[in-house]
C-alpha cells in the first residue's frame, strides 16, 4: 500500500529544500554548487533531494519561481481594492520588498540574470517571470488610471516597463553595491513611482 503524503509537511520540505538551496546559489554561483552541497545545506540526503526535484537545475529553476503564485495573488487582491493608486504602490513595495528583507535575494537575482545569458531554460523562465510582473503593474496600472491618479499623457504599456525596470535596477544595485541600503532606496522608488504617474499639474 502506497505511503500517504502529507500535503503541509511535504510543501515544508520542499521549501527548506529552495531557501537552503537559495543560500549556495546567491554567495557561491550556480556553476560552483554541487549537489551534494544542496543536499548538505539542507540535512537531506541524495534520496530524499532527487524524490522531490529531478537535479540541480530543477531545483535552481524553482528557487526562482517560487513566489510567483504569491505575486498573482496579490494581484487579483489588489485589483479590487476601492483605492487603485495605492493598490499599485502597495504591488511595488511587494515587488521590492525581498531586496531589503533578505540580504542573499539580489545576489540571486544576479545569479539568475548571469545564468540566463548561458541557459536558455533559464532565459525562458525569467521572461515569463517578468511578463507576469509588468502585466500585474499594467493591470493595476489602468484601474489607477481610470480613477484619474495617473497622468493622462502616459503610455500605460511604456510606464509599466519603466516601472519593471526600476525595481530590477534596486536588485542590481543592492546586489553590486555593499554600501546600498535597499531598505532605504525603496521608500525612494515608491516615491518616485508616485512622482511620475502623478496627472499635470498636481503636487
Amino acid at each position: 500500500m502506497p505511503r500517504r503524503v502529507n500535503p503541509q509537511a511535504h510543501a515544508a520540505k520542499r521549501r527548506h529544500i529552495l531557501d537552503s538551496a537559495a543560500v549556495l546559489f546567491a554567495e557561491q554561483g550556480y556553476e560552483r554548487t554541487t549537489t551534494a552541497q544542496l543536499c548538505s545545506q539542507a540535512g537531506i540526503s541524495p534520496g530524499a533531494l532527487y524524490h522531490y526535484f529531478p537535479g540541480k537545475k530543477q531545483v535552481f529553476l524553482a528557487v526562482l519561481t517560487q513566489d510567483e503564485q504569491d505575486t498573482r495573488s496579490l494581484v487579483e487582491e489588489l485589483s479590487g481594492s476601492p483605492t487603485p493608486m495605492q493598490a499599485l504602490l502597495q504591488f511595488v513595495e511587494h515587488l521590492a520588498a525581498p531586496a531589503a528583507a533578505h540580504p542573499i535575494v539580489p545576489k540571486l537575482v544576479l545569479e539568475a540574470m548571469l545564468q540566463a545569458h548561458r541557459d536558455s531554460e533559464v532565459l525562458e523562465v525569467l521572461a515569463e517571470a517578468e511578463s507576469h510582473e509588468i502585466a500585474g503593474i499594467r493591470a493595476l496600472l489602468q484601474r489607477a488610471a481610470e480613477g484619474g491618479g495617473v497622468d493622462p499623457g502616459l503610455d500605460l504599456d511604456e510606464a509599466a516597463d519603466w516601472i519593471s525596470t526600476l525595481v530590477g535596477a534596486l536588485y542590481l544595485q543592492a546586489a553590486t553595491h555593499p554600501d546600498f541600503d535597499p531598505a532605504t532606496h525603496q521608500s525612494h522608488l515608491i516615491r518616485t513611482v508616485r512622482a511620475f504617474l502623478r496627472p499635470a499639474g498636481e503636487d
